[in-house]
């Protein structure tokens, strides 16, 4: 607040008037009438719209028409460097049968215009079909005979090659892999559908584009995000040079967006990354180190206390050799980094709770994380509390998977998944994420799903498990405060308080209050970093 009676004798760069805020600084929430000055990209001050124009002047004021101010979207969770390069490749979200995923890949290929080069894409589920059967390789090779294909599942655990890709990796024939499988036809040929493992064996030889390619699709991605409200994204899991990349286009000047960058632990970027150490920057966090223990539900890779309902002779895979596991903790803890740890299925759970346990030894401040968390055995809740473990969901999984997910689980399970009211109740916080591209990039459904647990198009009519939904506080929160709080961010972004960056994103509606079926229809209107508007819809 401010209390001035010099008339406009402060100077601001910048000046938001004529708007109500929800300021999300850890009080209750409610819309306040507030104008903000800004100096040097940070908020100095806060107040009633006669107190701050009075006090202060600059060339720079913006009547926001009494549009709502929140502190800028954080994504708890996603994949801002695989959504980037994703916008390179042919895009399968959404599609509603084999046969439209083969012709969009015949497209792209056709408008790509060469006819040597591998073809990849993502976001094909066949639980969306009306066979949900995993396709095969057949009509693949059909059309690209000579040609590398590799197209993965929506969830990236995933993928379908062709037998050329399949060639050229030397997966030709069928044999069991460490953490992941391969899928065979009825002859005991590759079905060319590649599970977790597996599908990492293929991609090591897909040729990645070079740092030209790679830093260009940062540059043009970060609109996407802007334009939907996020002004931080957590990119969870990067090579220690993707890292750099972006710090480099940072301090440039070109990336504008903040990263927390949660390095991959995966070998040998995690001993490049013991190496570098944890470090920060105003607009780069690299301080964590994401570790993965199992894989995906809708693959059947996630680990599971008990066989999955509808394959009772498959549990799933856990990852990690438990003395190395436990032994890479303990370097990340000594070392000083956050830990946090891919995690869907019940066993995996359980098991990173435990070893997180023994390394933390009760409560702390360190932070250390459980990414989606979601299938949870009740008996393990208090597990995150004894070592302060934070859980961190994605809540559009739920209304993505809920169509199948019962299949998987069976009907006694599913009760223990998605639940993010469980879940908020470990800590009193719950951070939100998107898991971009898996999800759709956009907050606006992370927080429709975590409140009214319904898809875009409204079903189940009544919500789904809706005694696990978020209450809208909870779900704003944990798109600003409670993700900056997990991020080590809450000094810096996540609420409107002064001294905080200017991180805001500007809708046209309260979403404490507005309609459950106007919700999705919020408009961004626009979206300022630091100060600086990044998006503005109202030109």
């Amino acid at each position: 607040m401010v209390y001035g009676c010099n008339f406009k004798s402060r100077k601001a760069d910048l000046i938001l008037h004529n708007a109500v805020a929800i300021t999300c600084d850890g009080q209750p929430l409610h819309a306040t009438p507030m104008a903000i000055a800004i100096v040097d990209g940070r908020i100095v001050a806060t107040g009633p719209e006669r107190a701050i124009l009075n006090s202060f002047r600059a060339e720079k004021k913006i009547d926001l028409q009494h549009a709502v101010i929140y502190p800028g979207f954080i994504d708890a969770h996603a994949h801002f460097t695989g959504y980037a390069l994703s916008l390179l490749n042919v895009d399968l979200v959404g599609t509603k049968s084999y046969k439209e995923v083969l012709d969009r890949v015949v497209s792209f290929s056709e408008n790509q215009g060469q006819t040597n080069s591998w073809i990849t894409g993502r976001g094909w589920d066949e639980n969306d079909w009306a066979s949900s059967e995993y396709p095969t390789l057949i009509e693949l090779d059909e059309l690209f005979p000579d040609r590398p294909v590799a197209i993965r599942r929506i969830d990236g655990h995933a993928l379908l090659a062709n037998s050329a890709a399949l060639r050229i990796a030397g997966m030709t024939s069928v044999r069991d892999i460490k953490g992941g499988e391969m899928l065979s036809l009825k002859d005991g040929s590759p079905s060319g559908v590649l599970i977790d493992g597996a599908a990492d064996s293929l991609l090591s030889v897909i040729p990645t584009p070079n740092d030209s390619i790679k830093s260009a699709a940062l540059i043009k991605a970060q609109y996407d995000l802007f334009a939907v409200g996020l002004t931080t994204v957590v990119d969870a899991g990067l090579d220690v040079s993707d890292i750099m990349r972006i710090d480099s286009l940072q301090r440039t000047g070109d990336l504008l967006i903040r990263v927390v960058a949660m390095s991959s632990g995966t070998s040998p970027n995690l001993e490049a990354t013991f190496r570098q150490g944890p470090f920060r920057s105003d607009r780069l966090i690299a301080q964590s180190i994401k570790f993965y223990m199992d894989g995906s539900l809708g693959s059947r890779g996630a680990a599971l206390l008990k066989p999955y309902s509808d394959r009772p002779s498959h549990s799933g895979f856990i990852f990690q050799d438990s003395s190395e596991f436990l032994s890479n903790l303990q370097t990340a803890y000594d070392l000083g980094f956050q830990v946090a740890t891919h995690c869907i299925g019940d066993s995996a759970v359980r098991n990173v709770l435990g070893f997180y346990n023994q390394i933390l030894d009760g409560p702390n401040d360190k932070r250390w994380r459980i990414e989606h968390a979601q299938v949870v055995h009740p008996s393990d809740l208090p597990l995150f509390t004894s070592a302060s473990i934070l859980p961190s969901v994605q809540p559009t999984h739920a209304t993505s998977d809920m169509y199948w997910a019962g299949e998987r689980l069976g009907r006694n399970r599913i009760r223990h998944a998605y639940a993010y009211r469980d879940l908020q109740d470990v800590l009193g916080i719950l951070p939100l994420g998107t898991d971009m591209p898996i999800e759709d990039i956009d907050p606006r459904k992370t927080f429709y799903a975590a409140t009214i647990r319904k898809d875009s198009k409204g079903y189940p009519s009544d919500g789904y498990h809706l005694d696990q939904s978020l209450d809208r506080e909870s779900a704003l929160y944990g798109m600003t405060l409670w993700s900056a709080i997990a991020n080590f961010q809450e000094e810096e972004v996540g609420s409107i308080e002064v001294g905080k960056w200017a991180d805001f994103v500007i809708l046209d509606r309260n979403l404490l209050t507005a309609e459950p079926d106007k919700l999705l229809d919020a408009k961004i209107l626009r979206t300022f970093v630091a100060g600086v508007q990044t998006y503005n819809s109202t030109k």
